[in-house]
């Protein structure tokens, strides 16, 4: 008689808040507040590229062990260095702008432990502007409706759906999500890419067996401000080109590039102001 198969069950102690720090982020704080008021307890540890005096007091302030990556600074390579450095199983890489309610690790265990072969679990979302928090709005309304079809449990291990959902644009908002490292590839960022960085590391763990867990509870908060990395790289018309390269992925070139520029329509709604 076959053995029934005895599936990993996921701990606090088993996951890893990796706090990217960069320069002086007047935000970072509230970042690392959110994270010590996680109803689940886990480890915390930050990283950085850019060391400086800031960055280093806080980091002692509340007794967080800091990795320092002595490379030029970039966005994928400061993910991946942080990634490397995080020693458990299960991983968040937490953007020092953005807020995480206190049920975001709590779900993701839930969620975790629940599947067979788990792949990301990640989170509905809300927006800060000035600072404010906006619970829905256009973008908000769309990202939603895009991710409709992973929320049944059936679909979430379906490759051919997670695919369709990503091949026209991308609803997961990367801070929000946990990634299991033991069934993922490594790196999982694409070093050269700026503003879809995150979209192209979905679009190549869509196509590994297993389930992307997503949760309809907005237990993540996403700042939107003119100092984000997101805002500078539409201003310089970095995102436009990347947006084009990711959805070659999918679709012939005239249909990608009519996709890009309906999609380059969204983009203004990561300004402050709207």
């Amino acid at each position: 008689m076959r053995k029934k198969e005895t599936r990993r069950k996921y701990k606090g102690k088993d996951h890893t808040f990796v706090i990217c720090a960069y320069k002086e982020s007047a935000y970072l704080e509230e970042c690392i507040l959110s994270l010590k008021r996680q109803s689940v307890k886990s480890h915390m540890i930050m990283v950085t590229s850019t060391e400086n005096d800031f960055i280093k007091n806080m980091a002692k302030k509340y007794r967080i062990e800091l990795f320092i990556r002595n490379e030029k600074s970039n966005i994928a390579g400061d993910w991946n260095f942080g990634y490397e450095k995080a020693k458990t199983p299960l991983i968040t890489i937490a953007h020092q702008d953005d807020i995480y309610k206190p049920d975001y690790l709590k779900e993701g265990l839930y969620r975790i432990n629940g599947a067979k072969h788990p792949l990301i679990y990640f989170t509905n979302y809300y927006e800060i502007r000035n600072k404010k928090e906006v619970v829905t709005n256009t973008l908000l309304k769309i990202k939603r409706c895009m991710l409709i079809p992973l929320i049944p449990k059936l679909f979430q291990k379906s490759r051919w759906i997670r695919r369709r959902v990503l091949s026209f644009g991308c609803p997961i908002l990367c801070p929000s999500v946990l990634f299991v490292k033991e069934n993922l590839p490594n790196p999982v960022f694409q070093v050269g890419m700026r503003a879809s960085l995150d979209w192209e590391a979905w679009e190549k763990i869509s196509k590994l067996k297993g389930e992307f867990l997503y949760s309809t509870k907005a237990l993540t908060c996403h700042r939107i401000h003119e100092e984000s990395e997101t805002s500078a790289a539409i201003g310089d018309s970095v995102r436009t080109k990347e947006d084009y390269v990711m959805f070659c992925k999918f679709w012939p070139k005239p249909v990608a590039r009519l996709l890009q520029k309906i999609y380059a329509n969204s983009e203004n709604s990561n300004k402050v102001q709207g």
